[in-house]
């Protein structure tokens, strides 16, 4: 009985552990997105070869996307996470789903990538521009998501309200096939281009992309500073014959705070130091950099100090990362 009592405990200061990013066992849980976008995709590219750089173990798991992330990290079941800039700052200002629930438990590690806002719809529905959305059957995102935010803030910009659509709350890989099933006409996905999903519809059917015009650009820009102009190029995906003009975001690695500076040091070096063989195993990899971190609409929360720590040591980002206790 003894025997079983220590083995118990053993087994639950381990557990402790991987969370805890202490101790000998140094596993990481990684959250993503859905299986079917770029945060997943990226990711399964990325953990391997940071796991083989760190000798730390990182596990990728697929979530419903940012708020989850958040979510996941304050409540220890994630250690690092992907998500949008956007939703990463409105979770330490309180603000948007996060009003009343003001989450600071997480810091920044690097921006890796723009997200693009893809507004995909059937060619078949009439629908040309964002104005023709009206009185059609449209998926803003999971519910709770930064592509939801996203979306209600566009159709908010061209004066269409949530009422004036039939709005559904789906994944990236439930709007692709209500689309293809003609349950919906449109949906909106924030995801780097091309996305996964996408690539699939695209290869199988016609499909129309909506553009954001400069004018209603601006709009978003005031209302949102983390918006900047994106173009998705002709060829990204099957059929596109045109460029698509529309707006980017940044996906963002955050960290747990009870992450231990060393970890994430280390993952930050081999992150940048790695950045070849990113490149080389997805596209999103070929826009890491410190250049592309340190732009204007980049990362506004603090960052982590073992990340912090990194861009000190190559004296190339002016970063002022968390202070070394919750408490100073």
């Amino acid at each position: 009985m003894k025997r079983k009592l220590i083995q118990t405990a053993v087994f639950f200061l381990l557990a402790a552990n991987i969370f805890a990013g202490g101790g000998k066992n140094k596993d990481l849980v990684l959250a993503t997105g859905d299986k079917a976008g770029t945060y997943y995709s990226y990711a399964t590219f990325l953990a391997p070869i940071l796991s083989e750089k760190t000798q730390i173990k990182i596990k990728v798991v697929s979530t419903h996307g940012s708020l989850e992330n958040i979510q996941l990290i304050s409540a220890g079941k994630a250690n690092l996470a992907i998500v949008q800039n956007d939703m990463a700052d409105h979770a330490w200002k309180e603000a948007h789903f996060f009003e009343g629930k003001k989450n600071t438990d997480f810091a920044a590690v690097a921006a890796l990538y723009t997200e693009a806002c893809h507004i995909v719809a059937n060619p078949s529905s009439g629908i040309r521009t964002i104005a023709d959305l009206k009185g059609k059957n449209v998926s803003l995102g999971d519910r709770g998501s930064g592509t939801e935010i996203n979306a209600r803030q566009i159709l908010e910009a061209h004066g269409i309200k949530v009422t004036d659509i039939h709005s559904h709350n789906m994944g990236f890989s439930a709007s692709v096939e209500a689309l293809k099933d003609r349950k919906i006409d449109a949906f909106f996905c924030v995801a780097g281009a091309p996305t996964p999903s996408i690539i699939k519809l695209c290869d199988s059917e016609d499909v129309v992309f909506l553009e954001i015009d400069d004018e209603h650009l601006a709009q978003l820009m005031q209302y949102d500073p983390y918006y900047s102009r994106h173009v998705i190029p002709a060829g990204t995906y099957n059929g596109q014959s045109a460029d698509v003009r529309t707006l980017g975001l940044k996906a963002t690695l955050i960290a747990s705070w009870k992450l231990s500076d060393d970890i994430v040091y280390q993952i930050t070096k081999n992150l940048f130091e790695s950045r070849e063989e990113i490149a080389e195993a997805h596209t999103a990899g070929t826009e890491l950099s410190i250049a592309f971190a340190e732009d204007h609409r980049g990362v506004t929360i603090p960052f982590h100090p073992g990340a912090g720590r990194y861009y000190k040591e190559i004296n190339q980002f002016p970063v002022q990362p968390l202070p070394l206790s919750r408490s100073e």
